[in-house]
C-alpha cells in the first residue's frame, strides 16, 4: 500500500494556524485526541525551514510533563525532511530538499514505510496542495478566534473537492475533522 501524506494541523475556528506573532499558545494537547496514536502511524515528517527551525529540534524543558517529553521523543525519532531554498544537504537530524519537490516527494512516498506527516508551515502546505501531494487533511479545530494571524490556507489557486471521512468532538471543545480527496 502506498504511503499517504497527511496534513495534520491545529487550526482556530477562524482559520488561523498561528497568531500574528507566531503564537500557538491557544493550541491544546488534549489527551483524548490520541496524538501518540497518530505519531505511531507515521515514520516521516515534512517541514518548511521556518517550522523546522521553531519545532523540528524542539527540546522540552525540565519542567515539562513526562507525557510531553515522551511525545517529543517520539516526534524526534521520525525521519525528517526540510524544504528550504537556502539550506542544503543533510545535518544530523534532517535531509534538506531544495528543488524538484514533486519528484523528491514522490520518491519518498514510493519507499516502504508508514504514512508521512506534512507538518507545515503555510507556504509548504500551499505548495503541496498546488502539486496535489496531500492525501488526507486532518484538522483539529480549536474553540478560539484569533482575528488575525497566519491563515491555514492562503493563495490556493484551484478548487479541491474533499470528502469527510471522520469527525470527532472532544470534551476540550476541539473538533477533529478528517477529509480525503473526493474521487
Amino acid at each position: 500500500m502506498k504511503r499517504r501524506i497527511i496534513l495534520d494541523l491545529a487550526v482556530t475556528l477562524d482559520g488561523f494556524i498561528e497568531g500574528k506573532n507566531g503564537e500557538v499558545d491557544w493550541c491544546m494537547m488534549d489527551p483524548e485526541m490520541g496524538f501518540t496514536d497518530f505519531l505511531n502511524q507515521i515514520d516521516t515528517i515534512l517541514y518548511g525551514r521556518k517550522s523546522y527551525d521553531l519545532w523540528g529540534q524542539y527540546t522540552p524543558t525540565v519542567e515539562s510533563s513526562e507525557t510531553d517529553k515522551e511525545m517529543w521523543e517520539l516526534v524526534h525519532s521520525k525521519l525528517k525532511y526540510v524544504f528550504s531554498k537556502t539550506l542544503t544537504g543533510t545535518d544530523r537530524n534532517a535531509t534538506y530538499i531544495n528543488s524538484n519537490i514533486l519528484d523528491e516527494v514522490n520518491h519518498i512516498k514510493n519507499q516502504p514505510g508508514k504514512d508521512i506527516w506534512l507538518y507545515g508551515g503555510a507556504n509548504l502546505i500551499k505548495t503541496f496542495i498546488h502539486l496535489g501531494l496531500v492525501d488526507e487533511f486532518r484538522l483539529s479545530v480549536h474553540p478560539v478566534l484569533l482575528g488575525e494571524g497566519t491563515p491555514m490556507f492562503n493563495d490556493i489557486k484551484q478548487r479541491l473537492n474533499l470528502k469527510l471521512k471522520h469527525t470527532r468532538p472532544f470534551s476540550s471543545g476541539v473538533v477533529q475533522l478528517i477529509y480525503q480527496l473526493a474521487e
